[in-house]
């Protein structure tokens, strides 16, 4: 778990409570020992927040005090609602449900006001079965990046030939209409720009490759920077 999301988690276990709750307590909830639970608390407490207690007695947030929900500006909070439609219709399904339940933990904590508000967002991104995106294609490549895996492509190039290519996956880029995957081509021995949708075939060879200063991430974003 991210020190974020438990400081979030320990927060929301001590709100709304009025008794204390001990150490002991909080570390079997966030599945941690007590000597993080300690750290963290003495943290949040050197940061503002107004727990109070101490160890082998307990915490509890100061009487009368509580911490407000995370609060956006009207605008940020549509960003963030018409940002969930884009990745929902655009970025696979497995972001894609990742986006709808990040919306509806946000939602959770948000004043009613501003819930309805969220609501009303005016700005859509259909979802259809039509597109790429519901393919699969786009989970199974971006599977690929994360998990270091060398594919086997067949290829269609601009002029209808297909070829056969095992390629580093490293990035994949959204132009508003097309994919491109960022790859390093052992065919070319050089870097190169795949349309997923001119991709016939695809499969995991088993090899997982080792990105070097080379031929890694950054030197691809290098090698297709417009020239200052």
């Amino acid at each position: 778990m991210r020190r974020a999301d438990r400081l979030f988690l320990l927060i929301n276990a001590l709100r709304g409570r009025r008794s204390a709750i001990t150490a002991q307590q909080l570390a079997h909830a966030l599945q941690v020992s007590l000597r993080t639970v300690y750290r963290d608390v003495a943290d949040l407490q050197i940061s503002g927040v107004p727990i109070e207690g101490e160890a082998g007695v307990g915490y509890v947030l100061r009487k009368g005090a509580d911490i407000p929900p995370l609060m956006f500006t009207v605008d940020e909070l549509e960003a963030l609602v018409v940002g969930t439609r884009f990745v929902r219709a655009f970025g696979g399904e497995r972001l894609g449900r990742g986006a709808t339940t990040a919306l509806l933990k946000i939602e959770a904590v948000l004043p009613e006001q501003l819930r309805e508000r969220s609501r009303r967002t005016r700005i859509f991104a259909p979802q259809l079965d039509n597109r790429i995106e519901s393919s699969g294609l786009i989970d199974a490549l971006h599977a690929a990046i994360e998990q270091a895996q060398v594919l086997r492509l067949d290829y269609r190039d601009g002029n209808g030939e297909v070829t056969s290519r095992e390629v580093e996956p490293l990035a994949l880029a959204f132009w508003g209409g097309t994919w491109t995957l960022g790859a390093w081509c052992r065919l070319r021995q050089d870097f190169r720009s795949f349309r997923p949708d001119r991709i016939v075939a695809h499969a995991a060879t088993g090899e997982v490759f080792v990105e070097d200063s080379a031929r890694n991430l950054d030197a691809y974003l290098r090698s297709v920077a417009p020239a200052s």
